[in-house]
């Protein structure tokens, strides 16, 4: 135990303790006039998938004319693998014009969002929901959060087991409490018990966890992001087993250097069999030992930068029955968005389609909301969202198939075949004016800076070059710009950290490459290393791969720290010597 861990734990585990599994006083203020929840139970929502917010938007005027915040809430719905059927998603359609922005969005992590939704409201949603058959329980708070797999419909082998793997952990890590039914959905309300919550006791987790299951030929989730990963190994027909990826986290703190972004690192390989006793095991040594003092500290990748790879699998090894085999050596994976038409194997087609910063609205000519509804009415696909942000279609015939591609661009929705490198791999955090973390825009600037950089590219020649471009409005890397060729971190309004040297493939950090920029000079500041990448680029070579080439002898690090200024001034000089 370190020496935080002696020290009084955070006010959030008092919360969890005396919540009563969960409960806290939940009901009593949704019937009651109070415009908020109190501080306790605003942490307790979480485990509900609801965060209270404010529009920050009018919070000055606001406060200028004597008013409070403008309370709202985001509800976040858990879909292990992003699977939903056109019913599920019609339903969930049904709810977006009873909210105060009209739209939902699809997140990096496979699931939906409803922003907006008043206190009034927040009830009847997270019940309509429910009716669907899908749920927001542990959409966020202290346990398991969304369960992502790769979300290619193929019809093989592989995939489906996959998809039914992500299903089985989601299952086995859901909080037992029956809090979430009784003040939801109003079953019979009973007595708590210590054995209520068998495997998270009445403290949860000391912070999130999250879990996502990869090939080792298709990383499309960024598998090495996350606390823990299961990368499969197919061999012939079957699955050989999975390299078990511990301690991925891409959150930090500006101007706190112990705080990190960070890969996971492979602890061993498994037997199909074990999968989900491997990833529990896993979940369980940070139940035990993860710091519940310092929430800043309070992820897995902290403990392991404490005990070492070597001494978390000695560790580890206690909490499993079955063999820890050495990890099996992998090739760099493909990330493949599945934008476009793709055949099934089982003779049907799928279709990608492309929703900027995963925004569902109808707005500026593109009417993505209502192409959607029209294609699930009409075709009744099965849905699957990506950790792109995107969607695809599925299970549909070749007359069908044209049939979607003539509603989107009947609707001003772009093919893929229409799109940039840069605009297709481009992702953004809602950022303001909702999240109470933001310290700049994102979701709301970046067409706009995706625009700006389309435009240079295509004066460069490189408009179809590979190229991942991120943005967020603050350091906690919910688009994960760590692992991007170009990410541009929310510092304060209008002002940016750009990061460059990621890699598609998700097996790379980006380097901090400048700081403190505003919105106008992003492009100024990165049209040299561009044009530099325009000259000299091998073919294919992506943007990252080229800065690492530039970079060369230094050594790619598995975790951002506050030691960039040598290898941002190095690269500076280079850029410079190359006129």
């Amino acid at each position: 135990m370190s020496e935080d861990q002696n020290k009084a734990e955070s006010k959030v585990e008092g919360h969890k303790k005396a919540s009563r599994h969960l409960r806290g006083a939940i009901a009593e203020t949704l019937r009651a006039d109070a415009p908020a929840f109190d501080e306790a139970d605003a942490n307790l929502l979480k485990f509900h998938g609801v965060y209270q917010q404010d529009d920050r938007d009018v919070r000055q005027e606001r406060r200028k004319a004597g008013l409070g915040e403008k309370t709202m809430f985001m509800v976040r719905l858990a879909i292990p693998g992003g699977a939903l059927t056109a019913e599920q998603y019609l339903r969930l359609d049904d709810l977006v014009d009873r909210h105060e922005f009209r739209s939902m969005r699809a997140t990096t992590r496979q699931g939906i969002q409803f922003h907006g939704v008043l206190k009034r409201d927040l009830k009847e949603t997270v019940a309509a929901v429910n009716r669907s058959l899908l749920t927001t329980l542990s959409a966020c708070g202290d346990v398991e959060r969304n369960v992502m797999t790769c979300p290619a419909p193929l019809a093989d082998r592989d995939h489906v087991r996959l998809q039914a793997l992500a299903g089985a952990i989601a299952r086995d890590l859901r909080p037992q409490s029956k809090a979430y039914f009784e003040i939801w959905l109003d079953e019979d309300k009973v007595a708590t018990t210590e054995t209520e919550e068998p495997f998270y006791g009445d403290r949860y987790l000391p912070r999130k966890f999250k879990t996502g299951i990869a090939l080792a030929s298709d990383n499309c989730i960024d598998v090495y992001s996350y606390d823990c990963g299961l990368v499969a190994i197919p061999e012939g027909p079957a699955i050989r087993g999975f390299n078990l990826v511990i301690a991925g986290g891409l959150g930090m703190t500006h101007n706190k250097p112990d705080t990190f972004a960070a890969l996971g690192r492979t602890v061993a390989f498994i037997e199909p069999a074990h999968a989900v006793e491997a990833v529990r095991a896993v979940c369980a040594v940070f139940r035990d030992y993860g710091n519940r003092v310092d929430r800043r500290h309070a992820r897995l990748k902290y403990l392991l930068e404490q005990w070492g790879l070597d001494g978390f699998r000695e560790a580890y090894a206690r909490y499993v029955n079955f063999p820890l085999h050495p990890p099996v050596v992998l090739a760099e994976p493909a990330c493949d968005d599945h934008l476009g038409t793709h055949r099934q194997s089982d003779g049907r087609y799928f279709h990608g389609v492309y929703i900027e910063n995963g925004r569902i609205l109808d707005a500026d000519g593109c009417r993505m909301r209502s192409a959607l509804r029209t294609i699930m009415r009409e075709l009744r696909p099965g849905v699957r969202l990506t950790p792109h942000q995107n969607m695809l279609l599925t299970d549909l015939t070749e007359a069908q198939i044209a049939r979607v591609e003539a509603l989107l661009r009947d609707h001003g929705v772009r093919l893929a075949g229409d799109l940039s490198a840069a605009r297709r791999f481009s992702m953004a955090c809602p950022a303001l004016p909702t999240c109470g973390l933001a310290m700049s825009e994102s979701e709301r600037l970046m067409p706009s800076v995706v625009d700006a950089f389309e435009a240079e590219l295509t004066r460069l020649g490189l408009r179809d070059a590979p190229l991942t471009m991120r943005m967020t409005g603050c350091p906690n890397g919910c688009s994960r710009p760590y692992t991007a060729d170009i990410a541009f971190v929310g510092r304060k309004p209008d002002v940016y950290h750009v990061y460059v040297g990621g890699s598609l493939s998700g097996t790379r950090m980006a380097d901090l490459f400048a700081a403190d920029i505003s919105t106008e000079a992003l492009v100024a500041t990165l049209r040299p290393l561009l044009e530099a990448w325009s000259r000299e680029r091998s073919v294919g070579e992506s943007l990252g791969d080229f800065y690492q080439r530039l970079l060369a002898p230094a050594e790619s690090r598995w975790k951002i720290t506050g030691k960039e200024d040598e290898t941002r001034g190095l690269v500076r000089l280079r850029l410079e010597s190359r006129g």
